[in-house]
């Protein structure tokens, strides 16, 4: 069974997303993310998958999570449950990150299994409508931790791993 990395960019009061967008805009977590996910398996919701650009989808091999099967296509692969998703990520080379949104997070947060966290905390209380779930109650280990600024946010890059 293949190790489950969580990609998130958070607040602190735990703001993912506004309005079907990243509630900021900080270019080093961008290409954080970006050289993390390169060539990788990446699961993740509609709304995650239609707001992403070609360079977020160039090499790496999409699992999207939806009933709509029309996403399906040139290497977009789509599925109806998190489960289903799994099963297929394990079949295809590379690692598996789970990027997003708000109820996969949880879904993945709940099953039990070894994870890996890649959480860029953004030190600021910001407005949203998506939420990370409650990770903090979970017995992680932490594996790094680098803290970063640019002009508008102070952040801090965690690798984490349940224990």
């Amino acid at each position: 069974m293949k190790l489950v990395h969580l990609q998130v960019a958070c607040a602190e009061n735990r703001v993912i997303g506004r309005d079907g967008r990243l509630p900021w805009r900080i270019p080093e977590d961008y290409q954080h993310f970006l050289s993390q996910t390169a060539g990788q398996i990446v699961i993740l919701g509609r709304v995650c998958f239609e707001s992403w650009t070609r360079a977020e989808l160039d090499g790496r091999r999409p699992i999207v999570l939806t009933r709509n099967r029309s996403l399906a296509r040139d290497g977009v692969r789509v599925v109806d449950s998190l489960p289903a998703a799994l099963a297929l990520a394990e079949t295809l080379p590379g690692e598996i990150h789970v990027c997003g949104g708000e109820r996969i997070y949880a879904e993945t947060l709940a099953l039990g299994r070894p994870l890996r966290l890649h959480l860029t905390l953004v030190h600021a209380q910001v407005e949203g409508d998506t939420r990370f779930p409650e990770w903090r109650h979970l017995r992680w280990r932490e594996l790094s931790r680098q803290e970063s600024a640019d002009a508008n946010f102070r952040y801090t890059f965690y690798v984490l791993e349940t224990l």
